[in-house]
């Protein structure tokens, strides 16, 4: 004998979905209410101070955060100006440093300078008198030269010898003027 597996209610009718039956539908209205409030009872005295303890840790530990990176902002703030003041200083130090240098070699300079023009000033005039030592002996000799040529050219020309006196007096006249 074979049997068949059915799915059918017997008697051809189809049940009805369990909530929209109306024999059950109050009862399933209690259990709703009665497991709302259990859920509720729960969550409120177990879930939702959790959760709240979670948002004034999560506040707290911001705040905190917040406060110290505050505080280390105006650490690094403190850090920065002073930096910038020993900087300042530095640079003051170093432009002292810089000016006092300067004005000690132009102090150097100016007594090395003033040193060589003395040594030059001395050359110079030591120059100066060996110039005009050397202008007067070559004009006295110039003169004598002049006397000499002068003696010569009458003697060619007149053929005598003219006076030596003559010629210095004519050579001193015509020098002078």
């Amino acid at each position: 004998m074979a049997t068949k597996a059915h799915t059918e209610v017997p008697g051809g009718a189809k049940p009805q979905f369990p909530p929209f039956n109306k024999d059950t539908f109050a009862s399933q209205l209690i259990w709703l209410a009665v497991f709302f409030v259990a859920i509720y009872v729960v969550v409120s005295r177990l879930a939702i101070p959790r959760i709240g303890g979670i948002f004034a840790a999560r506040a707290e530990r911001i705040a905190g955060d917040l406060a110290e990176a505050e505080r280390l902002k105006a650490q690094s703030d403190a850090a920065l100006e002073a930096y910038e003041k020993s900087l300042a200083e530095a640079r003051e130090r170093a432009q002292a440093v810089a000016n006092q240098t300067r004005e000690k070699l132009n102090g150097e300079a100016e007594a090395r300078r003033k040193k060589l023009e003395g040594e030059l000033n001395a050359r110079l005039s030591a120059a100066e008198r060996s110039i005009a030592a050397t202008k007067t002996a070559a004009m006295a000799n110039v003169r004598g030269i002049a006397a000499e040529a002068a003696a010569a050219i009458v003697q060619r020309l007149i053929g005598t010898q003219p006076a030596p006196q003559t010629v210095d007096e004519a050579v001193a006249s015509v020098l002078k003027g």
